[in-house]
C-alpha cells in the first residue's frame, strides 16, 4: 500500500490546481479526524502545510484523477519519500507550530492556560499558544507571519512539556565518570576486575605505569559486606600494582586510592578538619579518604582534549534525556574557564547555570569577580557560589545532632566551621551572588538555616534566592523554618530511593522520618528545585519524576512495600513537573524567559512519547524523548 506522510512543502510547488486540491483534501481529511462533525473551510493559498505526523492512505485520493494528474500525484509521493529522510524531518522553518490532533496535549505549566493544543514558535521565541482553530485563525488565514506557517503534528499519544531542568548535576564529572564506571561492581573483587580490564583495554595506560587511572561509581553500601575498600585490594592485582589509582565513590565524597597515589601525595597529616583519612591498625592510611581529605590528593590537570571528550559524552546524554538546562553544582576554575570559552565560541548545546566552587583556603573573591549572566546568547550563567557544609550520608560524613544509629562513635562532621559560614555568606549575598550550600545532616541544615536567617534580615529574599543543596535530613522546626525564610530546597528524589534501603539502619526509626521529607518542605512553603546529582544518580529526569511521585524503586519496590517509602512525602505529578521546569527556572533567576510555555519566553520544550501526567506510574519509565528543542531548534530527535 502506498502512503503519503504529511510534509511541509514549498508554497510555489503547491500552486498548480491539482496539487492545491490534493493539499486541500488532505487538510480536510485531518480536520475530519479532529472533529468528524465539522469540516473546516480551508484555503490552499494560505495553508502551505500538510501534517507531518498524521499519515493517511494515498489510495482514496487516486479515484477521479486522469493520467496526467495521476503522474503528478505519484511524483508527489516520490518527493515525499525523499523529503521524509531523518535529516529533513528535523528541519524547521523560522516560524512554525507544533500541534496535537487529539486535544490539548501541551502542558504549559502556566496557571492561566495550563493546557493547549498548539504552540507557535517564531525564531527562538514562543509566539502564541491556543487551539488549532485559534492558531489557524490568528496565524494562517491572516498570513501574519513573515513566512508561511509550517505545522508539525504530534503522534496521537505524545505530549509537549517545557524544557526540563536538572537543578543539581556535574557535567564534566559525568563525562569523566563514563570512562571507568564502577557502579555495577557488586563486590570489591568485581571492582578490581573492572579496573584491571580497563587498563588492559587502553594501551596508553597499560604501557605507561606512571599514568593515572581514574574511575568512579563504587558503592560499599551495596556490597554484601559493607566494608571500606583498601589500597591492598588494588595492589593484590599485578596489573594494577604500582600504578597511581584514584577512584571516586558513588556519592562523590570519598576517594579509594592505591599505595602509589598515597606515596605520591605524602606526607599525610594525622587528621584533617572537615575530612577523614582512614587508617589501618598500624595507623597508616588504609586506602580511603573522605570529603576535605580528597583535597590533599594531587592529580594531573585535565587537558583541553580531556575536557572536550568529557563534555561531548555529557552533551549526548543531556539532550537525549530531554534536558534543556543543567545547574552545574560546583564550577572549579578549570570548569568555569572551559565553559566560558565554549559560550564565547557558541558551542553550548544546552543551557548551563553554574555554581562557582568555594574553597576556604583561597582569598575571598566575591567582590573581585563579576557574575556571568546570559553569556553565549543565554546559554551560560554563573552567578552563584557553591559551599559545602558537611559530607554525605552514604559515607557517614553528614553532620548530625546525635550519633549515627549504626555507628554510635560519630555524629559525622562539618566540612566548614560555622564561623566561616557566618563570615562569607553575608559577603557573597551583599556582593550579588546567590549562595547555594550543600547540607545533608540535620545539624548541618540547622547551621545553614541559622546562617541564612542572620544574613537575610531586612533584605529582599526574592532578589537573593538562597538555596540548600540536598536538604536531606531536617528537624521538624527546621522543616518549618525553610519556607519562612524563603530558602529554596534543591532536592534529588532519586537519592531517596537509593538511600531508602540503608537509611533506617543508619539513622534509626524516628530520625529517618525527617529524611527526604519533600512533602513537608513544600507544605511549609519552600520552593522545590528538582535535580539528580548526576553522575551520582541516573541523569534521566523521568527517573526523578517517578521517584518523587511514588517513593518506589524503578521495579516498584520499597522497604515499606508497594505503597512507597514514607508515601505521605510523595509529590503530585504537577508538583514534580514544576520542580523540573518553572521552579527550577526560579531557582536560577530565569523564570521570566524559561520554565513554562508562555508567549514571549524562549522556545525550549520537550516532546514525550506518552502522557506522563496520566499514564499508570509503572509505565512512566518506558516514556521516550522524541524531541528536545532549545531556542526553537531541534537539539535531539525529530519534531
Amino acid at each position: 500500500m502506498v502512503t503519503l506522510a504529511s510534509i511541509p512543502i514549498a508554497p510555489d510547488f503547491l500552486k498548480s490546481p491539482p496539487l492545491a486540491r490534493l493539499r486541500l483534501k488532505a487538510m480536510s481529511e485531518l480536520r475530519k479526524r479532529q472533529d468528524p462533525g465539522k469540516i473546516a473551510d480551508t484555503d490552499p493559498q494560505n495553508h502551505d502545510i500538510l501534517p507531518r505526523r498524521s499519515t493517511f492512505v494515498l489510495s482514496w485520493m487516486l479515484s477521479g484523477f486522469d493520467r496526467p494528474r495521476l503522474v503528478i500525484v505519484i511524483f508527489l509521493a516520490v518527493f515525499a519519500a525523499w523529503f521524509l529522510s531523518p535529516q529533513e524531518t528535523s528541519s524547521l522553518s523560522h516560524s512554525y507550530a507544533v500541534c496535537s490532533s487529539s486535544g490539548a496535549r501541551i502542558y504549559t505549566v502556566d496557571h492561566a492556560v495550563p493546557h493547549a493544543q498548539c504552540l507557535v514558535v517564531d525564531g527562538s521565541l514562543i509566539l502564541d499558544i491556543g487551539s488549532l482553530d485559534d492558531i489557524m485563525e490568528r496565524w494562517v488565514a491572516r498570513d501574519r507571519l513573515r513566512s508561511s506557517l509550517q505545522i508539525r503534528y504530534l503522534d496521537e499519544s505524545s505530549i509537549v512539556v517545557p524544557g526540563l531542568s536538572d537543578s543539581h548535576g556535574h557535567i564534566l564529572e559525568y563525562g569523566a565518570s563514563r570512562q571507568l564506571l564502577l557502579e555495577n561492581a557488586k563486590t570489591i573483587k568485581d571492582a578490581v576486575a573492572l579496573i584491571r580490564q580497563y587498563i588492559l583495554d587502553n594501551d596508553d595506560i597499560l604501557n605507561d605505569p606512571s599514568k593515572f587511572v581514574e574511575g568512579s561509581g563504587w558503592d560499599h553500601t551495596s556490597w554484601p559486606v559493607k566494608e571500606w575498600p583498601t589500597s591492598d585490594d588494588l595492589d593484590m592485582d599485578p596489573i594494577i600494582r604500582g600504578r597511581p589509582v584514584i577512584l571516586q565513590s558513588k556519592d562523590g565524597h570519598a576517594f579509594w586510592l592505591s599505595k602509589e597515589t598515597f606515596a605520591l601525595n605524602s606526607p599525610w597529616p594525622s587528621e584533617i578538619e572537615g575530612g577523614v583519612i582512614m587508617k589501618d591498625s598500624s595507623g597508616n592510611p588504609s586506602g580511603v579518604v573522605l570529603d576535605k581529605a580528597q583535597d590533599l590528593v594531587q592529580k594531573p590537570a585535565p587537558t583541553e582534549q580531556d575536557l572536550l571528550r568529557h563534555f561531548d559524552a555529557a552533551v549526548k546524554d543531556v539532550l537525549s534525556h530531554g534536558l534543556t538546562s543543567v545547574h552545574d553544582a560546583g564550577f572549579k576554575p578549570v570548569s568555569l574557564e572551559f565553559f566560558t570559552r565554549q559560550a564565547a565560541a557558541g558551542n553550548l548545546p544546552f543551557r548551563i547555570y553554574g555554581m562557582r566552587y568555594f574553597n576556604e583556603s583561597d582569598p575571598y573573591w566575591g567582590n573581585l569577580s563579576e557574575p556571568i549572566i546570559n553569556a553565549g546568547d543565554g546559554r551560560l550563567n554563573a552567578r552563584s557560589v557553591k559551599i559545602f557544609a558537611d559530607g554525605a550520608l552514604r559515607s557517614g560524613g553528614a553532620a548530625l545532632h546525635e550519633p549515627y544509629h549504626d555507628n554510635p562513635h560519630t555524629k559525622g562532621f562539618m566540612r566548614l566551621d560555622p564561623k566561616v559560614l557566618a563570615d562569607v555568606v553575608p559577603k557573597f549575598l551583599r556582593d550579588g551572588w546567590q549562595v547555594n550550600i550543600h547540607a545533608i545532616g540535620d545539624y548541618a541544615n540547622g547551621v545553614v538555616l541559622d546562617t541564612f536567617e542572620a544574613a537575610l534580615k531586612d533584605v529582599d529574599v526574592t532578589a537573593l534566592r538562597p538555596r540548600i543543596e540536598h536538604a536531606q535530613i531536617m528537624t521538624q522546626s527546621d522543616l518549618e523554618r525553610v519556607g519562612k525564610l524563603g530558602v529554596i530546597s534543591s532536592i534529588q528524589p532519586t537519592h531517596a530511593i537509593s538511600d531508602m534501603w540503608f537509611a533506617e539502619e543508619r539513622l534509626g526509626p524516628e530520625r529517618v522520618k525527617g529524611l527526604y521529607a519533600f512533602r513537608s518542605l513544600l507544605d511549609h512553603g519552600s520552593r522545590l528545585a528538582i535535580g539528580s546529582d548526576f553522575p551520582v544518580e541516573d541523569m534521566n529526569p523521568l527517573a526523578g519524576f517517578h521517584a518523587a511521585i511514588t517513593r518506589l524503586s524503578p521495579e516498584g519496590q520499597s522497604p515499606n512495600g508497594p505503597s512507597g517509602w514514607f508515601p505521605e512525602q510523595r509529590l503530585t505529578r504537577m508538583e514534580a513537573l514544576r520542580g523540573m521546569t518553572i521552579d527550577a527556572a526560579y531557582a536560577s533567576f530565569t523564570e521570566d524567559s524559561l520554565g513554562s510555555l508562555v508567549p514571549g519566553k524562549r522556545a525550549d520544550y520537550v516532546v514525550l512519547s506518552q502522557d506522563i501526567m496520566t499514564v499508570p506510574v509503572d509505565q512512566i519509565l518506558s516514556t521516550k524523548v522524541q524531541a528536545t528543542v532549545i531556542d526553537g531548534r531541534v537539539a535531539f530527535g525529530h519534531v
